[in-house]
C-alpha cells in the first residue's frame, strides 16, 4: 500500500513539473490517467478534480470521462460509510487456487470449465463451489455475450432444475462472480464489476425477502471490504467467528491476499475524510493479538490426530515428495539428453557435464525413496499387528492438505478439488429467440406468423427470389412473406413499441438496407404506423405459462392462479406446444404480480412470459 501511494505522489510531482498546476493544458487522456492513479491511491477528491478539469478543458470529452467520474464519485460517497473490522490474519496465495485455502468443505470446489460453467476462462473465477450433498447451487457463468451472470439450480426430486438467471437487480452489464450463500441461507454475497462501485470488482450483499420470495437490491459492502482494486469471494464461517474475503489490492498480479476478519454482525460505520486514514484502514493489517485467533474454524485441531497417525501421514508426504523428485530428475535428464542429441559440438561438453551430475544424484534419490516406502509399509504392518484400522482415503486426504501460516497464529489449510459436477438436469425446450439482434450470421424466423397485438417491424427489401443468409447481413430474426405469389418481402424484428423499433432503424440502415422502413401490424393484420401508435397507448396484458412437463399445470400453479387472479385461464396451442394463458389484465403490475407468485411456487423464468396487446 505504501509503495502504491509513493507511485501516486510521484505522478502528482511530475504533473506539477510539467506545469499542470500552473495552468498548462494537459490532454484529456493524461488527465484521466492521473485521475485513475489518484483513484487507486484512494485519493477520490483529487481524482474528482482531475475528471472535472478534463471536462472543463474539452466539453466533448464527457463520454470518455463518464465511466471514471462514476467510479470516483462512488468511492467518494463510500468514504462516508466505513466499517472498522478487526483483522485476524492476512496471507498471500497463488491466484490459480487461492479458494482452496478457505475453511469450506473439502472437495467442494470444482474446476472450470465444467457442466455449469462451460466456458471458464475468467481471470479470477476459476472454480464453482458445489459441496457434497448440496441441494441449492448459486454459481457464475458466461452468457452468449461473454458476460458472467449469477445463476441458480436446485434439486427437485432426482433432477436439478434448468439453470435460472437470478433477478435483474443482481445482474449488471458487466461480470458477477463468486456468489456465496451465508450459513443461514438468508444472505447472498458476490462480487460485481458493473453495479454501483469504485472500480474493479466490488463486494455486495443481498438479503432474501420472505414477502417477495426473491433477493433484494444488493448493497455495496463499502470500505474496507470493497476497494478500487478487485475484491471477491466473501464468506462468513459457519461457526459465526470470522468473515473472510480475497483481494488483489496489495499483491503481485499472479497472487491474491486472503483476509480473515472477526465477524461483526452489527458493524458501526463512520465517515473518514483523511486519505491516509482510509489507506491504512484498507490495508487491513492484522491486529497481532493471538488471543483473537481460534483456528478451530479454519483447520482441524492437530491434537485430534494421534501420534501414530501423524507419523503415518508424515511418511506419506515424505514418500510423495521423493517420488516427485525422482520424476522431476528423470524428466530433466530426458530433456538434457534430447538437447544433447541435436546440440552443436561446442555445446555438448557442458551438456554432458550436466547429464553426468544428475545421473550421479539419481541413485541416491531412488535409494531414499525405496527406504521411505519400506518404512511406510512397516508402519502399516505395525498397525495391522496392533489391530489398528486405518481409513487410507481419509489419511491420504489429510496428507494432501497444505498448511500455511501456522507460525503467525492462524492456520490456512489447503483443501483438494472435487470431481467435475455431473448433475442430471431438466432440459426445457429451447425456444427460438425472437429478440432483435445483429449477429455474425443472420437468422430467419422459425415461424413467420406475426404475433398478436400491436407489432412493429423494419421492412428490408422486396425481390423476386428467396433471400439467402448472406442477403440479410447478420440481422435476426428476419420474416418472409409473399406478395401476389411472385415476390418475396422481408422484414426484421418483433418490436412492441414505436420507440423500440425507431431506435433500431438506423442500425439496420447502416447494415446496407438504405430504403428500410417501419411497418406495423395489429393481430397479424397490416395497419398504418400512425394507427399503431394511437393504439399503443391502450394495452392489455396476458400471462403465458409453458407447462414444464406434459400438458397440464401442477396443482401449486393452479392454486396460485386461483388465489391471485379472477381472470380467465385458457388452454391453447402455440407453435405446436400446449400453453396456458391468464388474462387479460388492464394493469401491467397485476400481471407481473401473478408472475412473481408463480415463480415463488416453483415455476421458473423459462416457463413464463408476459404478452401485450392493444385494448
Amino acid at each position: 500500500m505504501k509503495k502504491k501511494a509513493l507511485v501516486y505522489l510521484l505522478i502528482l510531482f511530475t504533473a506539477s513539473l510539467c506545469g499542470f498546476r500552473a495552468g498548462a493544458q494537459a490532454p484529456v487522456e493524461s488527465l484521466l490517467a492521473k485521475a485513475d492513479s489518484a483513484r487507486l491511491a484512494y485519493d477520490f477528491p483529487s481524482a474528482l478534480a482531475f475528471c472535472q478539469k478534463a471536462i472543463e478543458q474539452d466539453s466533448t470529452a464527457r463520454a470518455k470521462v463518464e465511466d471514471m467520474l462514476i467510479m470516483v464519485q462512488n468511492g467518494r460517497s463510500m468514504m462516508d460509510f466505513c466499517s472498522q473490522p478487526v483483522v485476524v490474519a492476512r496471507q498471500t496465495f497463488p491466484l490459480q487456487d487461492f479458494f482452496l485455502f478457505y475453511p469450506l468443505a473439502n472437495k467442494g470446489w470444482r474446476k472450470t470449465p465444467n457442466q455449469l460453467d462451460s466456458l471458464g476462462g475468467n481471470a479470477l473465477a476459476r472454480a464453482v463451489y458445489i459441496p457434497e450433498g448440496a441441494k441449492d447451487i448459486y454459481y457464475s457463468a458466461a452468457d452468449e455475450d461473454g458476460i458472467r451472470n449469477i445463476y441458480r439450480t436446485f434439486l427437485a426430486d432426482s433432477l436439478w432444475s434448468a439453470p435460472m438467471l437470478i433477478n435483474e437487480q443482481l445482474t449488471s452489464s458487466s461480470d458477477e462472480i463468486y456468489p456465496m450463500l451465508s450459513p443461514d441461507g438468508k444472505s447472498l454475497y458476490f462480487a460485481s464489476k458493473g453495479l454501483y462501485g469504485m472500480g474493479g470488482y466490488d463486494l455486495y450483499m443481498s438479503q432474501w425477502n420472505e414477502e417477495t420470495k426473491d433477493w433484494d437490491v444488493p448493497v455495496n459492502m463499502g470500505f474496507p471490504y470493497s476497494s478500487p482494486y478487485d475484491d471477491f469471494l466473501f464468506i462468513n464461517t459457519e461457526d459465526g467467528k470470522y468473515s473472510i474475503f480475497a483481494s488483489n489490492r496489495d499483491c503481485p498480479r499472479d497472487s491474491v491476499c486472503i483476509y480473515v476478519l472477526e465477524y461483526d454482525g452489527m458493524p458501526v460505520r463512520k465517515a473518514i475524510s483523511d486519505i491516509k486514514e482510509l489507506r491504512e484502514l484498507s490495508a487491513l493489517v492484522p491486529a497481532g493479538d493471538p488471543s483473537r485467533m481460534d483456528n478451530g474454524s479454519a483447520v482441524e485441531d492437530p491434537g485430534k490426530t494421534g501420534d501414530d497417525t501423524r507419523r503415518y501421514i508424515d511418511k506419506i508426504k515424505e514418500v510423495r515428495a521423493l517420488r516427485d523428485s525422482v520424476s522431476r530428475f528423470n524428466r530433466e535428464l530426458d530433456g538434457l539428453r534430447n538437447e544433447y542429441s541435436t546440440a552443436a559440438d561446442d555445446e555438448k561438453a557442458s551438456l554432458s557435464e550436466a547429464i553426468q551430475a544428475k545421473e550421479l544424484l539419481l541413485p541416491g534419490l531412488n535409494k531414499a525413496l525405496q527406504a521411505s516406502v519400506k518404512e511406510l509399509q512397516d508402519i502399516e504392518m505395525e498397525f495391522l499387528a496392533n489391530g489398528i484400522v486405518i481409513d487410507a482415503s481419509k489419511l491420504q486426504a489429510k496428507a494432501d492438505k497444505e498448511v500455511v501460516g501456522a507460525s503467525s497464529g492462524y492456520t490456512f489449510s489447503r483443501n483438494s478439488y472435487g470431481p467435475a459436477p455431473d448433475l442430471k438436469m431438466h432440459k426445457p425446450k429451447v425456444k427460438f429467440d425472437y429478440s432483435f439482434k445483429i449477429l455474425q450470421e443472420g437468422r430467419f424466423a422459425e415461424n413467420n406468423d406475426i404475433p398478436d397485438g400491436i407489432v412493429y417491424q423494419i421492412q428490408l427489401f422486396t425481390q423476386s427470389r428467396k433471400a439467402t443468409v448472406a442477403d440479410i447481413k447478420g440481422l435476426s430474426p428476419v420474416f418472409e412473406r409473399t406478395a401476389g405469389g411472385s415476390r418475396y418481402i422481408y422484414s426484421a424484428g418483433v418490436f412492441r413499441s414505436y420507440k423500440d423499433v425507431l431506435s433500431n432503424l438506423n442500425k439496420v440502415k447502416k447494415r446496407g438496407f438504405r430504403t428500410a422502413e417501419i411497418i406495423a401490424w395489429q393481430d397479424g393484420r397490416s395497419i398504418s404506423v400512425s394507427a399503431a401508435r394511437k393504439l399503443e397507448s391502450q394495452r392489455l396484458y396476458t400471462v403465458i405459462i409453458y407447462p414444464e412437463k406434459g400438458q397440464t399445470l401442477p396443482d401449486s400453479a393452479m392454486e396460485v392462479i386461483r388465489n391471485n387472479s379472477d381472470k380467465d385461464l385458457i388452454k391453447s396451442m402455440e407453435n405446436g406446444s400446449v400453453v396456458f394463458k391468464v388474462g387479460p389484465f388492464e394493469e401491467k403490475s397485476d400481471a407481473e404480480e401473478l408472475i412473481e407468485a408463480l415463480k415463488s411456487a416453483g415455476i421458473g423464468n423459462n416457463f413464463l412470459s408476459l404478452s401485450e396487446q392493444a385494448a
